[in-house]
């Protein structure tokens, strides 16, 4: 019989929480407003980055995908994301958007 510590990591690892869900200790239900209030053009490449304070808008699946910005919608943006084969438009609230710088 298996005995289950409470806040020990492998009882995390057990319901099914990973690292991904958390924050760390210091930063844990903080918001940045610099992140919240950021301005991206059409044509940046940005990453979906979950911000943990927050309840996400988007599919868990596209955690770390990266795509371009298309349009803005009200203070949400519209992301082109290939998922799978298919390009698809996703409208992510830009706290949730962290911008890919390109070196050329």
């Amino acid at each position: 019989m298996i005995s289950y510590v409470r806040d020990s990591f492998l009882n995390g690892i057990f319901l099914g929480n990973d690292m991904t869900d958390r924050k760390p200790i210091r930063t844990r239900g903080k918001i940045q407003f610099s992140r919240y209030f950021q301005e991206l053009k059409k044509g940046d490449s940005v990453a979906v980055v979950s911000e943990k304070a927050l309840q996400p808008t988007f599919p868990k699946r596209l955690q770390g995908r990266t795509g371009k910005i298309n349009k803005r919608i009200g203070k949400s943006y519209s992301v082109n994301i290939k998922d799978q084969t298919k390009e698809k438009e996703f409208i992510i609230c830009p706290v949730h958007l962290k911008k890919i710088i390109n070196k050329q």
